[in-house]
């Protein structure tokens, strides 16, 4: 008997204990004892890490019927997820970490750590890491711990609601009592009954009006009301059922991990890693946490933020050098331009007619330059000499004429428009025919034959008599392709202006100008845009083009443009040492790195900014 008494009270104690169990876990979170926290990664030594096979990363979840387990990690040579365990490793204090900036991304990495007194087979941990970069927060990818009763009971509630929603009728033909119309129409309508099979026996007017009764209120008569009014009141509680079975829905987008523990036995750590796209000027970033427990679907604890990490970014454009580059160039006193107009005019007319052709844009243009060159204080006109030249057609002492006479006539138009006190300034030359022009377009034909082109060219060699060498080409099968297409294009005007700098007596000096295009190059050096500082940079083959190379990771061009420049410049031999190290060549990358610290030791305290640089040297501390 006392054997059973000790037997009852000893079950007894530990229901007790059992139940107590999620109340102190609950004290201990609420007071602070139990918590979620950050950490930086762990760094294995140096001489490991060839030998590393895997890097924990992240997966998404999918769901299923059934409690699933999703940590997962990564294969760096195939690149593969390999299924694994909850992650048990030891916790880092670490608070910060230098990261690089590497062709304008960004990737951090940070170990999440739950510890297991916040593990409960009832209970879902929603945690909400969120990064603050610069003047922004962004929040980042959830992770979901859940035990596995609580998704139990959210698959059950989403079984429940499905249950309810296959509870709605959705075939009408349920509300009617179809047996007991069919008799009554066979019995009282014997021909309104046939029509069941056969539609042609009484037309459908007929058939709804033969006993003064329609069809729609046969099938009022026979409805099911009742069950109608309760199947439209289930589909007004759509939403409201939803909300009693689903009390907590499973989320499948924006979510990085949500895993369903088994067991509660071991802390959970998870390795999360993400990669943003760097801005101008960012020095660094922070990371912390949000986290929320939950039990049936309501929240019962809020975590305050743990203590935030911090990441150091390091960007190769803060070594931009950004000094003024300066380019030589000869300045002339004297300064030509021209601009060429094709001016149309009638067979063998002088009249300027703003109504024939292009015409009046074209005279338009020509005055917009002229403004243009007007406005301009640097710069005197001298002289501004209208040249209208004519095609070959005809005889060249006529065109000559005629060109006199079409150059006179565009200047006295162009005077009228342009102030007083530069109409002196305007000369008429002429061209008779424009056979250097005839040249190029006949070389550079698609249209005729080879040796069609080979024949005018030679013909126009040493050319005495312009006439005859016309009728010679008159002669040709190509004479009208010339005179309908190639001819047009001789009939224009050109206007040279000759200008000079005033105040200026010598006739050519030599002067500097800043590089606004180097310039250009070096700010989107440091603007993270890397493919324009390389296509602006490319051609100077100076420090900042190596450097915009390195930036966008093109790192054989950037050790090709580092070979040619000094290696005294300890700037120059920290990048070679970089980009050597990039290229895996360590020894030769070291000897470098050590003769940039020879011409300036503070570049010591650089590379321990620069993760890659800073790996260098400690594959020297560990293998010395």
């Amino acid at each position: 008997m006392c054997s059973d008494r000790n037997i009852s009270f000893i079950i007894l104690f530990l229901c007790f204990v059992v139940s107590c169990s999620p109340f102190r876990k609950m004290q201990n979170i609420r007071s602070g004892t139990v918590s979620m926290s950050l950490s930086v990664p762990d760094e294995p030594p140096v001489e490991e890490e060839e030998d590393k096979e895997v890097e924990i990363d992240s997966i998404r979840g999918t769901l299923s019927d059934e409690p699933i387990i999703m940590n997962a990690i990564k294969d760096t040579e195939t690149g593969e997820m390999v299924a694994t365990d909850v992650i048990n490793a030891s916790k880092v204090t670490a608070r910060f970490r230098n990261v690089a900036e590497r062709a304008g991304y960004v990737s951090i990495s940070f170990d999440v750590n739950v510890p297991a007194a916040l593990s409960d087979s009832k209970w879902q941990l929603k945690i909400l890491p969120f990064m603050a970069i610069q003047e922004d927060t962004v929040s980042l990818d959830a992770l979901y711990i859940t035990g596995r009763k609580y998704r139990e009971e959210q698959l059950r509630g989403y079984q429940r609601y499905r249950a309810f929603l296959a509870s709605i009728i959705t075939d009408t033909t349920d509300f009617i009592r179809l047996g007991q119309l069919e008799i009554f129409l066979e019995r009282h309508y014997p021909e309104t009954y046939a029509m069941k099979r056969d539609s042609s026996i009484i037309p459908a007017p007929q058939a709804e009006n033969l006993f003064g009764v329609t069809q729609r209120e046969a099938l009022i008569h026979y409805t099911k009301h009742l069950k109608w009014h309760l199947n439209e009141r289930r589909k007004g509680r759509i939403g409201k059922m939803y909300e009693k079975y689903v009390k907590d829905p499973i989320v499948t987008e924006g979510i990085r991990l949500d895993t369903v523990l088994t067991s509660s036995g071991g802390d959970f750590i998870y390795r999360y890693v993400h990669t943003f796209r760097s801005r101008p000027g960012l020095r660094k970033v922070t990371v912390s946490l949000d986290g929320k427990l939950y039990e049936d679907g309501e929240c019962i604890h809020e975590f305050p933020f743990p203590d935030e990490l911090t990441f150091y970014i390091s960007s190769l454009a803060s070594l931009a050098d950004d000094r003024p580059k300066y380019r030589m160039f000869v300045l002339e006193r004297s300064v030509y331009d021209n601009t060429k107009a094709f001016i149309d005019f009638r067979q063998g007319s002088s009249v300027v007619d703003t109504t024939l052709g292009d015409n009046a844009s074209e005279l338009r243009r020509v005055l917009k330059c002229i403004d243009d060159v007007s406005a301009r204080e640097d710069l005197v006109l001298d002289s501004l000499v209208i040249v209208a030249s004519c095609s070959p057609e005809g005889a060249y002492s006529l065109n000559r004429k005629l060109s006199a006479a079409r150059s006179e006539a565009v200047r006295r138009y162009i005077g009228e428009y342009v102030p007083e006190e530069w109409r002196d300034s305007l000369k008429a030359s002429e061209l008779p025919e424009n056979w250097e022009q005839l040249g190029k377009l006949v070389a550079n034909d698609t249209v005729m034959r080879p040796s069609a082109r080979e024949s005018i060219l030679k013909m126009m060699e040493g050319m005495t008599d312009p006439d005859v060498v016309e009728r010679r080409m008159s002669s040709m099968p190509e004479y009208r392709y010339l005179r309908e297409k190639v001819y047009p294009k001789l009939r224009s005007v050109r206007f040279d202006f000759h200008m000079h700098r005033p105040g200026m007596i010598k006739d050519t000096v030599h002067t500097t100008e800043l590089d606004t295009a180097y310039m250009a190059g070096v700010k989107a050096l440091k603007d993270l845009d890397y493919k324009k500082a390389v296509s602006i940079l490319r051609p100077y083959d100076d420090y900042n083009a190596a450097l915009a190379f390195m930036s966008a990771d093109y790192n054989h061009s950037a050790l090709d443009v580092l070979g040619r420049l000094d290696d005294t410049d300890p700037k120059v031999c920290y990048l070679k040492a970089m980009v050597l190290s990039r290229l895996g060549l360590h020894d030769e990358a070291l000897k470098y790195y050590d003769l940039c610290l020879a011409y300036d030791p503070y570049m010591r305290h650089r590379a321990n900014l620069d993760p890659e640089m800073h790996e260098l040297v400690k594959k020297r501390e560990y293998n010395p």
